[in-house]
């Protein structure tokens, strides 16, 4: 395990805290690693029209592209319930950028697992735009 991935994972773990959960109370964190060591974090954010409601990693990412970040190296994912793997929407946002994603989850930093985003969404979607 890279020490750098459980650093990420403890930064995923901080930030949670941050989440508004006011239904779910499942709080969680995301810290997400472009190719050239800048760090984006995110929460999931619920709302009361719960179709509004944005995950943790879509926050994280979505931060970064607005910064004009494409390139990403690695995802980590902490919750209060658990491991906690990246939902359907989020696998196939994610897999628009970075098909190789290193994505890290766990119970805590002692237990993570790597895995690559190509393995979580097997063949997926993603139109060639040249």
């Amino acid at each position: 395990m890279k020490g750098e991935y459980k650093d990420l994972y403890r930064k995923a773990d901080a930030v949670k805290k941050n989440a508004y959960t006011p239904f779910s109370h499942f709080q969680v964190g995301a810290a997400l690693l472009a190719k050239d060591g800048t760090l984006f974090t995110g929460v999931n954010i619920e709302n009361s029209s719960y179709g509004a409601t944005i995950c943790a990693e879509r926050t994280a990412f979505v931060k970064a592209i607005s910064e004009g970040y494409r390139d990403f190296q690695a995802i980590a994912i902490s919750s209060s319930g658990g491991e906690a793997l990246p939902c359907g929407i989020c696998r196939q946002f994610m897999y628009e950028f970075s098909p190789e994603l290193d994505v890290i989850t766990g119970k805590d930093e002692n237990s993570l697992r790597v895995q690559p985003l190509s393995r979580l969404l097997p063949e997926g979607f993603r139109l060639e735009t040249e």
